[in-house]
């Protein structure tokens, strides 16, 4: 069994192929495979409230964070500036004053 794009407008699942299109029966969205190929190589990151993060955003975080390695906790509310997005799964990486350099989970910051 094949796998299917979900629909890029409404993220239904239910997609079919139709000659070189793929449609959404839910939205009746219809688009091409080659589109669908660009819109899974080119990711989009969100917070913890789903809005876009993108390159030097100021960021806060949402829960107190401990530190591995160390015995430190990053307190919630602190403000992140200047975040830089990278794949893997700490998708930020930042600077946070008295810590230093770090990587973060979009999960848990929020788009200040």
């Amino acid at each position: 069994m094949s796998t299917l794009p979900a629909c890029p407008q409404c993220r239904s699942e239910f997609t079919y192929e139709d000659g070189g299109l793929y449609i959404c029966p839910e939205c009746a969205h219809e688009w091409s495979a080659q589109a669908g190929d660009a819109a899974e190589q080119a990711r989009v990151y969100r917070d913890s409230a789903g809005n876009v993060l993108q390159d030097g955003d100021t960021v806060t975080v949402i829960k107190d964070l401990k530190l591995k390695g160390s015995g430190g906790v990053i307190k919630m509310g602190t403000k992140v500036k200047g975040i830089r997005l990278v794949d893997g799964d700490h998708d930020i990486d930042c600077k946070i004053d008295g810590f230093g350099p770090m990587s973060l989970k979009s999960e848990f910051v929020r788009k200040a």
